[in-house]
């Protein structure tokens, strides 16, 4: 069997490669595209890393909410939407908050972990 990287191990070592030994060397533009470049690839980390849970999570809550199983979770947004929309769900709907608070806050530990609102947040 060939032992190859991962897709993880890949991005890991290409961040370490910018952040350790090219972003040291960089100045103006290209350090900032660097840096930009790093920041990337720590998103993609982090959505590899907590996406296939929180999806999971998210899934079984609107699952739940709606009373209704085997959809994808974007059919079930769009599906909660439209029961905001129509008013026939609203923020006194039972559950509704808790979940519309825990996929914020799975959103933002992927898009920005250091928020500075997200840890009090996640209390």
């Amino acid at each position: 069997m060939h032992d190859a990287p991962s897709a993880k191990e890949l991005i890991e070592a290409v961040k370490a490669f910018i952040d350790k030994t090219a972003a040291p060397q960089l100045t103006g533009h290209a350090a900032f595209h660097a840096r930009v470049a790093s920041n990337v690839l720590a998103t993609v980390l982090r959505e590899m890393e907590i996406r296939p849970v929180a999806e999971a999570a998210e899934q079984a809550r609107l699952e739940s909410l709606l009373g209704v199983s085997g959809e994808s979770v974007e059919s079930l947004n769009r599906r909660l939407c439209e029961e905001i929309r129509s008013d026939r769900m609203s923020l006194s709907t039972e559950g509704l908050l808790a979940h519309l608070k825990s996929t914020t806050i799975a959103q933002l530990s992927v898009d920005q972990p250091g928020y500075s609102g997200l840890r009090s947040a996640a209390r």
